[in-house]
């Protein structure tokens, strides 16, 4: 299935320092949304495989022109979808999970771990709290952030906002990534 891509919004955040201290170098964080109309909604559907398809189709749009814009190397990502009001979290899960991951770790050479995610149903406008992990190493703490994302005239009922982040680093100033040995 062709997905119906009302819109692709495309953040591009730098962080220059944090807690009134200048960072070494600036950590840029790359965030690819595409609106989708949602073919299931207001329904309970059994085989979701168009939006299976849908999620790799939009994977591979956004995440070329992601890493164009992110302008360094990808170490760390994290996808999530917001589901219109009619959809369910089955449907955002059905865009991001089975086949999107293919196309984000192409466009980022790689990537070994689980990609973080989140879905959720929520109304026009709802913001999104998409976590962003190291791509190869599960266990680098220092790489696990958040980014808040939202798209002011979106989901509508019928619609799923598909997200995908790239980043070339992790927290800034990272203090709490492992317990201290006793």
């Amino acid at each position: 299935m062709q997905p119906n891509i009302r819109k692709v919004v495309t953040v591009r955040d730098i962080v220059l320092s944090e807690m009134g201290v200048e960072l070494r170098s600036p950590i840029v964080r790359a965030v690819g949304m595409a609106v989708i109309a949602n073919p299931f909604a207001g329904q309970l559907v059994d085989d979701l495989r168009p939006l299976f398809e849908a999620g790799a189709r939009v994977g591979k749009l956004v995440m070329e022109n992601l890493v164009e814009v992110l302008g360094s190397p990808a170490v760390a990502y994290g996808k999530g979808a917001i589901v219109g009001v009619a959809g369910e979290m089955e449907h955002g899960g059905a865009c991001i999970h089975p086949m999107l991951g293919k196309p984000m770790r192409a466009a980022v050479g790689g990537g070994k771990s689980v990609i973080p995610s989140n879905v959720k149903v929520a109304a026009m406008g709802a913001s999104l709290d998409l976590p962003l992990g190291h791509k190869d190493d599960p266990w680098s703490f220092d790489h696990f952030d958040t980014i808040t994302v939202a798209v002011a005239d979106a989901p509508r009922p019928d619609e799923i906002v598909v997200v995908m982040a790239i980043a070339d680093g992790g927290r800034p100033l990272p203090r709490a990534g492992s317990a201290p040995a006793r």
